[in-house]
């Protein structure tokens, strides 16, 4: 079995959780309450930074040159999404707010939990880690590309996800992913199926915590 097999079958509960949660509902009839896309915003800023910090990481434990390459690109994109794409939206939900610079507790468990595998554990382990952040937001974007939006801050968003220059990215992650799975140990592939599936986890977790306006108990 290809990894990306594996991978996908141990993910794919959580993948139709995900596709069924409120969130991503509102967001495709354009019912989303605004709160709770800004708060999905302003958070995915946070993460976005660190996920980038994951993926260079990633460009520094890489096999080969090529793979270095790309994941530094990927590594700069995440953060020309946050500063560019992100900005546009908080302007449209009128612009920065007392509270922005908290990075709260599903954001902090995320990222916590991403740069402790990246950073400890094996190329092959770090991949795993960052994959479902690519594969679930490109299946995501393709899914609700075929409804859009009718709220075109929404769309634009889904827009940015279903597009094919990010399919294109996520499709060169997954052949890479093919490829290092063809040269793992048992033992190492039952690790990067953990941390896949710990990941996907958190990226339902991230849109719930988004809808449910989170914020730190104490």
């Amino acid at each position: 079995m290809k990894l990306t097999d594996e991978l996908w079958a141990a993910a794919e509960p959580t993948y139709r959780r995900i596709l069924d949660h409120p969130f991503l509902l509102g967001l495709a009839d354009g019912t989303l309450p605004r709160a709770a896309f800004r708060h999905f915003v302003v958070q995915d800023s946070h993460y976005l930074r660190d996920y980038a910090r994951a993926l260079a990481v990633c460009a520094a434990k890489a096999p080969g040159e090529d793979e270095v390459l790309a994941f530094c690109n990927d590594a700069v994109g995440a953060i020309a999404a946050e500063q560019d794409m992100h900005g546009e939206f908080t302007a449209a939900l009128g612009g920065p707010a007392d509270g922005d610079e908290a990075v709260l507790p599903t954001t902090r468990a995320y990222t916590s939990y991403l740069l402790a595998t990246a950073y400890g554990g094996s190329f092959a382990e770090a991949l795993g880690a960052v994959l479902p952040c690519y594969w679930i937001y490109a299946r995501v974007g393709e899914e609700l590309a075929r409804r859009s939006s009718p709220e075109p801050l929404y769309a634009k968003w889904i827009a940015a996800y279903g597009d094919e220059g990010f399919q294109s990215v996520v499709r060169r992650v997954l052949d890479l992913t093919d490829r290092i799975g063809e040269e793992l140990s048992a033992a190492e592939r039952r690790r990067v199926v953990e941390h896949f599936t710990t990941t996907s986890r958190y990226e339902w977790m991230f849109w719930d915590a988004a809808w449910r306006g989170e914020t730190w108990p104490v």
